[in-house]
């Protein structure tokens, strides 16, 4: 089992910055991808961005290229996720998730969340 826990979320003003964090903890030995997801209220769960073990592959969903930044520190257990020139439109619960089998491979764990709010 591994479990995953996000910070760094909170209310920021458009064109501002955030940086999500996930910790995972438990069977951290295996080679997980990491990705981050994000939910609005009254929308589905859509993805936003996923890094290999190794972080050399990354991917993005096309509305954050450019602005959003994924990378980990596997010394730290730890996946990032730098977000720039934030929109209200990015207003969303942001949740982190590991990929036993590898990026674009079924996510089997996931944190709870963290709440980001962009004020217009």
């Amino acid at each position: 089992q591994v479990q995953l826990v996000e910070s760094g979320g909170g209310l920021v003003q458009a064109g501002g910055s955030l940086r999500l964090s996930c910790t995972a903890s438990g069977r951290t030995s295996r080679s997980y991808a990491m990705g981050w997801f994000r939910q609005a209220p009254g929308k589905e769960r859509e993805f936003v961005a996923a890094v290999s073990w190794g972080g050399g592959t990354l991917s993005y969903a096309d509305f954050v290229k450019g602005r959003f930044t994924i990378s980990r520190n596997n010394a730290k257990n730890t996946a990032y996720l730098q977000m720039n020139s934030l929109k209200p439109e990015d207003t969303a619960v942001y949740y982190c998730a590991a990929a036993q089998n590898g990026l674009g491979s079924q996510y089997d764990y996931w944190g709870q969340g963290t709440q980001v709010t962009v004020a217009s």
